[in-house]
């Protein structure tokens, strides 16, 4: 017996160094905005489960790492937005160039570069369609890239033209909520010449910097490729059908997210609790269908994931896509957060978080007591309350709303996140799996 287990205990032993082994990684970046190529500046490269990370910097486009197998990496794609090429430039050959907006179609703000060869004085005139003129300004810009932040008025259709010592470029822009009412405003955050040095570390109110983030666990060779477009639908994914109903969808940066809460499967009353029987069991708030259709159903955890514990499984989401994790929620945070990026220690903490990633989240109407968002990329959070998993009873509807992750934390508790009418940040909370929240599905890598 003694013999026995000493050699199980080698045993043991052994499958612990073959799954501890570390592996060597070539993992390759480029990006892209809408389709058009876009210019990294730098990447860095975080190590969730280890801890660590590292940093490249443009023209550097490859990291060799060496990582656990199974280890979850967090990948973050910094860009000025400009097109590839643009600080490519010869600066004794270049000419004088004008690049599109981004976005567009613009719905709040939309940042437009220009190359200049040389100092000199640039004349900016914008036109509504009927060619009325609309906003007009002479300007001394330097050398170099400049960036202009353009806020759209009432028109549906701008021409934003600039003159460069007798020569004169014209782009469209096409403002996606015309009649507002706001004035069309021109700002000037500064220029970018060739001997400015962009550091990965992001300056969330510096507008020339975007950042991007994307969450794997490579177990080889890999090219990832960041998306910078924000507050579309989805690229070649506009909507999906599942189980007789239309999604739409919503691209923030790299994560391809449906723009409402999953409304899939058959009510039940609230005080029932959901079992797992081969049917898709939803709770409507007070038990009204119309409170489904409009805020989506509430689930449960392991019926929502059809009791997988995997954290990301599919669970009750359309083919292809996947219960969040609570990294991923992490990810999508600092996205949209004005002060806090990426992949910053303030998305590990518990409870109330970041400078104003709720209220960016949060749709404009639907919220009481002026508890409404911004929804400045498109997520629109609706306040659709919970169903009490304890005592069987609905609450906090267009006061609150909560959102499940896929990741437990122990047997009976599981990470979410939840909205609140008054608060500007994201709540990061644990909760019982026997309450009933609402799911947001992301597609898959």
């Amino acid at each position: 017996m003694k013999t026995k287990s000493v050699l199980a205990f080698i045993l043991f032993l052994g499958v612990v160094n073959v799954f501890g082994q570390k592996v060597s990684v070539d993992l390759t970046f480029t990006a892209v905005n809408n389709g058009a190529n876009v210019q990294l500046t730098s990447v860095k490269v975080m190590n969730r489960t280890q801890g660590g990370g590292e940093i490249i910097y443009w023209p550097d486009t490859t990291l060799s790492l060496e990582i656990t197998p199974g280890d979850l990496l967090l990948c973050i794609g910094y860009s000025t937005g400009f097109p590839v090429g643009v600080k490519e430039i010869n600066m004794e050959n270049s000419s004088f160039q004008l690049f599109q907006s981004n976005p567009n179609p613009v719905k709040y703000q939309s940042m437009i570069s220009m190359y200049i060869p040389d100092d000199g004085i640039v004349s900016i005139r914008v036109n509504d369609l009927r060619g009325t003129v609309i906003v007009t300004d002479d300007r001394l810009m330097e050398k170099g890239l400049n960036s202009i932040r353009f806020s759209p008025g009432n028109s549906s259709v701008y021409f934003f033209s600039v003159r460069w010592k007798g020569l004169t470029k014209t782009i469209k822009i096409l403002n996606a909520e015309p009649g507002t009412g706001n004035k069309c405003i021109l700002e000037y955050p500064g220029s970018n010449s060739n001997d400015r040095t962009l550091q990965a570390q992001v300056i969330k109110n510096d507008p020339d910097i975007q950042e991007s983030g994307i969450l794997d666990t490579p177990a080889a060779n890999k090219t990832y490729t960041f998306e910078f477009a924000t507050n579309i639908p989805c690229p070649e994914m506009p909507t999906v059908y599942y189980e007789g109903q239309f999604y739409n969808t919503i691209q923030i940066f790299s994560q391809c997210w449906l723009k409402e809460n999953l409304n899939v499967g058959t009510m039940i009353p609230g005080t029932q609790n959901m079992i797992n029987n081969s049917v898709i069991e939803k709770y409507c708030y007070n038990n009204k269908v119309d409170s489904c259709t409009k805020y989506g159903g509430l689930y449960q955890w392991e019926e929502l994931m059809q009791y997988n514990l995997q954290q990301g499984v599919q669970g009750i989401c359309p083919s292809g896509w996947h219960v969040p994790m609570d990294e991923e929620w992490m990810v999508l945070e600092g996205a949209v957060d004005s002060q806090y990026g990426i992949g910053e220690p303030e998305w590990d903490m518990y409870l109330d978080r970041g400078f104003d990633a709720g209220k960016n989240l949060k749709s404009i109407s639907g919220w009481l007591n002026q508890g409404n968002g911004t929804d400045l990329f498109g997520f629109s959070c609706m306040p659709g309350g919970y169903r009490d998993g304890s005592d069987f009873f609905f609450g906090y509807i267009r006061y609150n709303g909560y959102w499940w992750t896929s990741t437990e934390y122990t047997f009976s508790n599981v990470w979410n996140r939840h909205l609140k009418y008054l608060n500007p940040g994201v709540y990061r909370l644990l909760n019982a799996k026997g309450n009933g929240f609402s799911v947001r599905c992301l597609r898959d890598n």
